[in-house]
């Protein structure tokens, strides 16, 4: 660890302001600021996440390339349908990710989840639909940088704070006028569910779009309306819909009459991100990613970093797969090798059905195995991650080590920020109990 990094947690640990009314401010400030998880909040830290500038250059260049292959890879899925039933879609799903949503990118705005080892980091998967936690660096900031010995680090180093939110918001204008809007200052919907436990972030993003001139809602599908020409909710022209609401989730509510989905059929309606975007979120995404036999699709310098960055996965099937140069009847390498590997949903979130073979035990991976070769799932290889040892509170203040997830942010394809997850558990999702903090950069 850097020796800088120390000093500050030593400062951290002997500064007499920390204690059970620090902590109480702390708990009080969170559910203020919006950094809640439904009624948890969700950082129990007491400083951000530092990285060098090498570092997180380095994850930066990295995660600008992967997002680029996917935009080919989805392109190829489009033109050909093998591709494209390898990607695990539904036929709904196709159907939707074939209308033009009258822009280029496929993502506004994405997120590849990574762990970092000690000499490298490696992309789990790729939250190319609807990203969580853009807003979350400015109120962590908030939380944070006002605490005696942080304000002395910041003033004695040189180091940078990422504004994720002022990428998301440039991107979705940018991406209004290329889709062929005129409005001076478009007016922005951000579209969910009622009740949803990430509600509290679209209320910061909602006032920070309106704080920068931005007139904007949050909505509910269930109260758009469609006139043939705007998508409204009572009476509130929709110029930008910043879709957070699951597309597979819209999809099975609601049939192709949905307000939402006839505007957007219409052309009349300029969505971020669109429908299109699923073709990289599936999870399958990352087979043809890693698996040689697609490795057409890409150019060299994107096969260097797949290669380096991206790890074995393959979609659950009955069938034989390479593994680290040698072919394998895949579910004989599965059950032999348990330790080794994880099982996903091709398409869930917040950690829902997710075996870690080193966690179960044997009963329990041949189960999870059963149920893989009967849904969408994949499988891929362990990546080892990080620890780092943080400041943290509870009832006292203490020094754990903690599980590290670092998720760059991504904005028409252009790195800005990250979301920062720690855990003691090797399941890191804040849906699933873990916590979160700020990212400083530090400079030299």
């Amino acid at each position: 660890m850097d020796p800088r990094i120390q000093n500050l947690d030593k400062s951290i640990l002997d500064d007499a302001h920390v204690g059970p009314a620090l902590f109480d401010k702390l708990r009080a400030a969170q559910r203020e600021l919006g950094l809640v998880h439904g009624e948890r909040v969700t950082c129990p830290f007491l400083r951000p996440h530092i990285l060098s500038r090498a570092q997180y250059d380095s994850i930066k260049n990295a995660a600008e390339v992967i997002a680029k292959a996917c935009e080919k890879l989805a392109q190829e899925a489009l033109r050909h349908s093998n591709i494209l039933h390898l990607l695990g879609l539904t036929s709904m799903e196709a159907e939707m990710a074939r209308i033009e949503p009258g822009y280029n990118r496929l993502a506004v705005s994405s997120r590849l989840d990574a762990y970092i080892e000690a000499n490298n980091f490696q992309f789990l998967e790729y939250n190319a639909e609807t990203p969580a936690g853009v807003g979350d660096q400015m109120q962590l900031e908030k939380l944070l940088l006002g605490f005696p010995p942080l304000q002395r680090f910041l003033d004695s180093t040189d180091c940078w704070l990422p504004k994720p939110h002022k990428a998301l918001l440039r991107s979705l204008v940018s991406t209004y006028r290329e889709w062929g809007g005129e409005e001076e200052a478009p007016q922005i919907a951000i579209v969910d569910w009622n009740g949803v436990p990430t509600g509290s972030e679209f209320r910061v993003l909602r006032n920070y779009f309106i704080e920068s001139g931005f007139p904007a809602l949050i909505a509910d599908p269930h109260d758009l309306q469609y006139d043939g020409q705007y998508l409204s909710v009572d009476g509130f022209r929709i110029d930008i819909l910043y879709k957070r609401v699951i597309i597979h989730e819209l999809l099975h509510k609601f049939d192709r009459e949905h307000p939402l989905i006839k505007a957007y059929r219409d052309g009349r309606l300029c969505m971020a991100n669109s429908f299109r975007s699923k073709l990289a979120h599936k999870k399958s995404s990352f087979v043809l990613l890693s698996d040689p036999r697609y490795q057409n699709i890409f150019e060299t310098d994107e096969l260097e970093v797949i290669q380096k960055h991206i790890p074995w996965t393959r979609y659950v099937s009955k069938s034989r797969t390479s593994f680290h140069g040698a072919e394998y009847d895949l579910t004989s390498l599965l059950l032999k090798e348990q330790h080794r590997f994880v099982l996903k949903p091709n398409d869930d979130y917040g950690g829902h059905g997710v075996f870690l073979g080193w966690e179960v035990d044997a009963t329990t991976w041949q189960d999870a195995l059963q149920l893989a070769l009967q849904k969408p799932y994949v499988v891929q290889e362990r990546v080892e991650v990080e620890k780092t040892a943080i400041p943290s509170f509870s009832d006292r203040v203490s020094t754990d080590e903690m599980f590290v997830d670092f998720n760059p942010f991504l904005f028409e394809n252009e790195v800005e920020g990250a979301l920062i997850r720690l855990s003691a558990s090797s399941l890191l999702n804040v849906s699933s109990g873990g916590g979160q903090t700020a990212l400083l950069v530090l400079e030299d």
